[in-house]
């Protein structure tokens, strides 16, 4: 019966830091570029005692790469990223990476995301505008022009497929696997005017919490019946250490 407990306890840890991590899903729903956390679960065998007994692991973050819907926003600094691949800006850490296309012109022209860090190119260079220099626009394949010359392109990267990603602020992440740069637009680049919204869907997030808090009173009741049937049979039995 004492295994019960503990593997009871297991199953709550790993159900609290699912609803957690769901919870942080649904504060993101209106994030702009955000990439939903998924928890990855293992089973730990323990054969301590008589019989083995599983447990579960408290379970890891995964950075899903489900995309969100795009919407027409009209700004001709937004871009949404067509396909899987990602923009690139310069952190104080290093390249760091998003689907949020939102962009803003420092003073000194410098290309910028919303939170000031400088947009890159394939090569890691900053890019450079003239604030003065007439209208943006922006090709699928990233080539910005103004007053028909094109004065920079942004970078467009692929970050492979079993890469684990760290996430960096609310809709940046740095992969643990250097990323590539993309030369070939077929299918992914650039659309001006439009903006990626957050990969969290509502209505299914808040199933999943639903979900785990069942989970957790169900797992809690048969942790207190578990214990509930102990003290009986300590009552009853008496107790086998006297």
């Amino acid at each position: 019966m004492q295994s019960a407990l503990y593997v009871g306890l297991s199953a709550q840890v790993a159900l609290e830091k699912r609803m957690q991590t769901i919870a942080n899903n649904v504060a993101n729903i209106n994030t702009a570029g955000f990439r939903t956390d998924v928890v990855k679960f293992e089973t730990v065998l323990s054969s301590a005692g008589a019989s083995p007994v599983a447990f579960s692991t408290p379970g890891d973050n995964i950075i899903s790469r489900e995309t969100g819907n795009v919407t027409e926003t009209g700004n001709p600094l937004d871009v949404a990223v067509i396909g899987q691949s990602w923009l690139a800006f310069a952190g104080p850490s290093g390249t760091a990476y998003t689907r949020d296309g939102r962009m803003q012109i420092a003073a000194n022209g410098d290309l910028q995301t919303l939170t000031g860090f400088p947009i890159v190119d394939s090569g890691g260079a900053q890019i450079v505008l003239d604030p003065n220099g007439g209208p943006i626009l922006i090709a699928r394949n990233g080539a910005i022009t103004q007053d028909r010359n094109e004065v920079g392109t942004l970078g467009l990267f692929n970050i492979p497929a079993d890469a684990n990603l760290q996430r960096y602020g609310t809709s940046g992440v740095i992969p643990d696997r250097p990323a590539t740069a993309i030369s070939d637009f077929a299918r992914d680049g650039f659309r001006q005017n439009y903006v990626e919204g957050s990969g969290a869907n509502p209505m299914a997030e808040l199933t999943r919490l639903m979900s785990a808090s069942r989970a957790f009173d169900g797992t809690n009741s048969m942790m207190e019946a578990t214990e509930s049937s102990m003290q009986n049979a300590i009552r009853t039995l008496g107790d086998p250490s006297k």
